[in-house]
């Protein structure tokens, strides 16, 4: 039997399945898009596709620093 038969022309995504969207940001932290991204993925060009996984790396540092925890969140309320 061919592996032929199992193999699908899927879209390439850097989605790791930890979708969690950061409430600031609006980017997911699993992998960095943005919810326009996320949702025009599908329909986008592979040219576009790729400049927004070349431009992610560069979307890690704002999400990786450290916000302060329960106590700032509090105090941004205020």
């Amino acid at each position: 039997m061919s592996d032929d038969i199992w193999k699908r022309a899927e879209v390439e995504s850097p989605c790791i399945k930890i979708c969690v969207v950061h409430p600031e940001s609006r980017l997911c932290t699993g992998c960095l898009r943005s919810i326009d991204e996320i949702g025009a993925w599908s329909k986008m060009s592979p040219d576009a596709r790729k400049a927004v996984i070349d431009d992610l790396p560069s979307r890690s540092a704002a999400l990786k620093k450290r916000r302060g925890g329960r106590a700032a969140r509090l105090s941004r309320k205020t």
